[in-house]
């Protein structure tokens, strides 16, 4: 089961108010589509997950009195196992979509702000578009990424809108023949799910989240210990080559003044530290080292190049 399966598992057994349920069910008929079928106006919402139809089944039959709902089931391919799910209302379809503010033609497709005219049905709208036509990549990806689709942009627009209000800085994309309103930072996704209610999946989303973090974490600090590990043996390898190079010239390192010999011949002896290790060991500060050591590549450097040099001024 993926990510977004999981959150909209934990979002479906969520128990509301009934005024916010109305919202989240207006939601949840809306995204999914409303069709009408045959002579008797019968009203079928279609969705492919088994537990968003038995929410809307539970949402009518517990906020609507004695309404007559059936679910069906479509089974579109027996190898795959794929199937679809129908919400059929039978009667009073009038009353339960006037009073839920959708026009099963798609005519007016904005929400009536009675149906959002308080933050938490704001919150259930938004659970229920989530639910019917919304995404969630799982924290493990490399990409973050909340999506809701809609046909519709006016629809659209009116949730980016509410998820702004929430301090959500959604955007926008076409899509296909539609919409998309989406999320691309992963703690606004966080704060997302915690707003309409998905709070365990919302501390999974985090603890994936950290672990990840962390892990890129460690890896960049290893790579960059990594790096400058080899930085430090490339230049270390010049340096002993460069020594080699004074000793083959002067017969011997002891013909170096004092400090020079000091660094010279200790690099020889610790070919794989760094300056700062060399300087501890000389007893002087990394800077004190690298000074020295820039006096031993000029010196080589006039060597190679047969210029004449003065070791009293080194």
């Amino acid at each position: 089961m993926s990510y977004a399966s999981d959150v909209k598992k934990e979002l479906t057994g969520l128990i509301v108010r009934t005024g916010n349920a109305k919202a989240e069910l207006a939601a949840l008929m809306r995204m999914n589509g409303v069709s009408t079928l045959g002579f008797d106006h019968t009203i079928r919402v279609q969705t492919e997950n088994a537990a968003i139809a038995r929410r809307i089944y539970t949402l009518l039959k517990e906020n609507y009195e004695e309404v007559e709902v059936e679910v069906s089931v479509t089974d579109h391919n027996h190898l795959s196992q794929h199937k679809s799910y129908g919400v059929l209302l039978k009667n009073k379809i009038n009353e339960v979509l006037n009073d839920l503010g959708i026009d099963p033609f798609g005519l007016h497709p904005e929400v009536p702000s009675r149906i959002l005219n308080q933050v938490d049905k704001r919150r259930s709208f938004l659970r229920g578009a989530f639910l019917a036509a919304g995404s969630v990549n799982s924290p493990e990806r490399a990409n973050y990424h909340l999506e809701i689709y809609t046909t519709h942009e006016e629809l659209a627009e009116q949730l980016m809108i509410m998820m702004q209000e929430f301090d959500l800085p959604s955007k926008i994309s076409e899509r296909g023949n539609g919409f998309i309103v989406y999320l691309k930072r992963a703690e606004k996704i966080v704060d997302f799910l915690q707003t309409i209610g998905a709070t365990q999946s919302m501390l999974k989303f985090e603890d994936i989240r950290m672990m990840r973090d962390m892990r890129n974490s460690v890896n960049r600090l290893v790579n960059a210990e990594t790096a400058n590990m080899q930085k430090t043996a490339i230049a270390a390898n010049k340096q002993v080559v460069q020594i080699h190079m004074i000793a083959k010239e002067l017969g011997s390192l002891d013909m170096l003044p004092k400090k020079l010999r000091e660094i010279a011949k200790i690099r020889l002896e610790y070919p794989d530290e760094s300056l700062a290790e060399l300087g501890e060991l000389l007893d002087i500060s990394k800077s004190g080292a690298n000074h020295r050591m820039r006096k031993l590549k000029q010196l080589a450097t006039m060597i190679e190049q047969g210029v004449e040099y003065d070791l009293t001024k080194l």
